[in-house]
């Protein structure tokens, strides 16, 4: 019986692969008939499909050529941009320096000027100014002394009550 039952079994695998191949050629025939039907759908919009391909591919061509006379344009003035920067740049550079020159002699000028009015006053203050003072306390004691001289004894001197008076008249 073991040849009998290995032929069932073998006869059942066999009605299964059969089964198995019924079922996928049911499949593949709906599947047939759903291609079918979407080619007929797809069919009518390839022409469509087709001019805007082709509207695309010229915009694609006319803003690449756009693109590329913009870039162009862009790296002129790019260019143009650098240079000017590097002309405003010595600009800057060289009143920078000539502002520099000119706050140094500004500077030396004010310096020897200040030094020369220094000067000025130290000559005054030692020759007019001196001789001044001296001639002052000349002409002073001069005075009191001839106050004194012609006054004589006929005037009394002050006294120390009298000088304390004027003391604290000026405090």
């Amino acid at each position: 019986m073991e040849n009998n039952t290995l032929i069932w079994v073998m006869a059942g695998f066999v009605v299964l692969a059969g089964l198995s191949m019924f079922l996928q050629m049911v499949a593949m025939f709906g599947l047939y008939r759903q291609v079918k039907a979407m080619q007929e759908k797809v069919l009518p919009l390839i022409p469509r499909a087709e001019t805007l391909l082709e509207q695309a591919r010229a915009a694609v061509e006319t803003s690449h050529a756009e693109i590329k006379q913009i870039s162009a344009k862009t790296h002129l003035i790019l260019d143009s941009t650098k240079t000017q920067l590097a002309r405003v740049e010595d600009v800057v550079t060289d009143a920078s320096s000539r502002a520099k020159v000119q706050l140094e002699k500004a500077e030396f000028v004010l310096d020897d000027t200040m030094s020369r009015v220094h000067e000025t006053v130290a000559v005054l203050q030692g020759g007019v100014l001196r001789p001044l003072k001296e001639i002052n306390g000349l002409v002073t004691g001069v005075r009191a002394g001839f106050g004194t001289f012609f006054a004589g004894s006929a005037q009394k001197r002050p006294s120390v009550a009298h000088a304390t008076q004027d003391e604290e008249m000026f405090i």
